[in-house]
């Protein structure tokens, strides 16, 4: 059985970035979501915005935008893109906040690395400005959930 081709790996195993450079730029969106618990006073307080460090989801959504547009500083081998927008929603449910990220580039590569960047990030903010009040919160479900090439 041979083993699948990474794309990330020249023929010595050596890691490399990706030539995309033939492929065509096109329209390219990219969801991605994820999860994080909290207890039910953190959600009470998130919802009467008495969190002490100020408006979390706002923070937030700054964070994860800012950070969306950093994705190729944080991942090696990422390809710097143009960011034509990056959206986020947040849910407060009743164990926690569900995150969703849409970013959207004309590129010659995908987007879904700043999709699950804002996401993760957004998340990161939430439990730092949360933490005071809740130790116990816990960060996952963190995945892609749609790609789109036009």
């Amino acid at each position: 059985m041979s083993s699948p081709a990474f794309s990330h790996l020249d023929a010595d195993g050596t890691a490399r970035m990706v030539d995309v450079s033939a492929k065509p730029v096109q329209r390219r969106i990219a969801k991605a979501e994820g999860f994080i618990a909290c207890s039910t006073e953190t959600i009470q307080a998130l919802r009467d915005q008495k969190i002490p460090k100020g408006d979390v989801l706002t923070v937030a959504r700054i964070a994860a935008i800012q950070a969306a547009k950093k994705t190729d500083d944080l991942i090696p081998l990422c390809h710097g893109l143009p960011l034509d927008q990056i959206d986020l929603d947040f849910e407060i449910q009743e164990s926690g906040v569900a995150i969703r990220a849409t970013s959207i580039t004309s590129a010659k590569t995908g987007v879904e690395m700043e999709s699950l960047t804002a996401v993760s990030v957004a998340a990161l903010t939430i439990y730092d400005m949360c933490k005071a009040v809740d130790k116990a919160m816990v960060i996952g479900s963190i995945r892609v959930t749609e790609k789109i090439k036009e």
